[in-house]
């Protein structure tokens, strides 16, 4: 209703200027009209307007109610406006945009697609020659094969993230929640990336109920807990004492906790707000030249569609205790 009268404001103006100037034409024509017969006249007008006003608010009660709440017009998916021919122009205007917006994002989706599957064709064909390359270390002096070893596994973990950098924008057709073993998940992470570990020489401390059971998929969180056990070696500093990783797991009420504790060189205060952020390596990628920033956003995205939480606690030379929580897993107990 509003928004009617908004637009009526010029013809009442209009009006209001002629009410005004039928007076004072009668008044310089010299004809003394009585003043009941202008005021009888200036009534009938306000009627005949009112009467106006009101038949057009019905005509176009649909179309002042659509653009009034357009969210709620969206949602309905261009519902008719009416039968005037302005609700009929603005109709089909509306549904011409409608179609060249939806022709716009069939055609990002479809190449959406082809990029997503060209990175997955990509990725694959790029574990090939790797594999090539591990056959191939078996005939070299042990020093060399390490250090084109260490290599290996850089370049493994960076396709594995690519590829699962693509598949999240299709997560909701790549996924498959189960009740999982905890322990054997986390003993999984951990004995698939042992080598990393070894040749660190950190210790990994694992303490968690082998009966303990949350619901997730195992590829994902397999991938989360990858990215954050890389994290934890890669910030973690060999020099001095030996250095250990600690897994444990907890109940709080219905949910179920899982820490990953690092004696790494700890996060910032001012850097920790931002370490979900995408691409942000912060004061310590400076240093440690593995960072590229997407680990920690990947595990807040993937956490988020699989309605985990995550939460991140450190201290700069502290390390750093990273918590998945996973949300009603207490009828999982045996």
């Amino acid at each position: 209703m509003k928004l009617f009268w908004r637009d009526q404001i010029s013809l009442i103006l209009f009006y209001l200027f002629q009410m005004l100037l039928i007076p004072l034409l009668y008044w310089l024509s010299g004809e003394n009209r009585p003043i009941s017969i202008m005021l009888y006249g200036i009534a009938l007008s306000t009627v005949v307007l009112l009467l106006f006003l009101g038949y057009r608010y019905v005509q176009h009660r649909r179309l002042y109610a659509a653009l009034s709440d357009p969210m709620d017009t969206l949602q309905k998916h261009l519902v008719s406006l009416g039968d005037t021919p302005l609700a009929e122009a603005i109709h089909e205007l509306l549904q011409l945009i409608d179609r060249q917006y939806q022709e716009q994002v069939n055609g990002h989706v479809r190449q959406m697609d082809q990029h997503i599957v060209f990175m997955n064709r990509w990725v694959h064909q790029m574990k090939t020659p790797l594999s090539v390359i591990q056959l191939t270390l078996k005939d070299l002096e042990e020093e060399a094969a390490t250090s084109i070893q260490e290599e290996l596994e850089r370049l493994r973990g960076g396709l594995e993230m690519v590829i699962y950098t693509a598949r999240l924008d299709r997560f909701e057709d790549d996924f498959q929640v189960e009740p999982l073993l905890l322990r054997k998940t986390v003993s999984e992470a951990v004995a698939e990336n042992r080598r990393l570990f070894i040749r660190r020489g950190i210790k990994v401390d694992v303490q968690v109920d082998a009966n303990l059971a949350v619901y997730s998929d195992a590829k994902w969180l397999m991938f989360m807990l990858t990215q954050i056990l890389t994290n934890a070696v890669n910030y973690t500093s060999t020099s001095g004492t030996a250095k250990t990783v600690t897994l444990s797991a907890q109940r709080a009420g219905t949910d179920t906790i899982l820490d990953i504790i690092d004696q790494g060189i700890g996060i910032s205060s001012e850097d920790l707000k931002r370490v979900f952020n995408p691409y942000f390596t912060g004061d310590r990628g400076r240093h440690y030249h593995e960072s590229t920033g997407m680990g920690l956003y990947l595990v807040r995205e993937i956490c988020s569609r699989l309605e985990h939480k995550v939460v991140i606690q450190s201290r700069l030379g502290e390390g750093t205790r990273v918590r998945l929580i996973f949300s009603n897993s207490d009828h999982l107990q045996k």
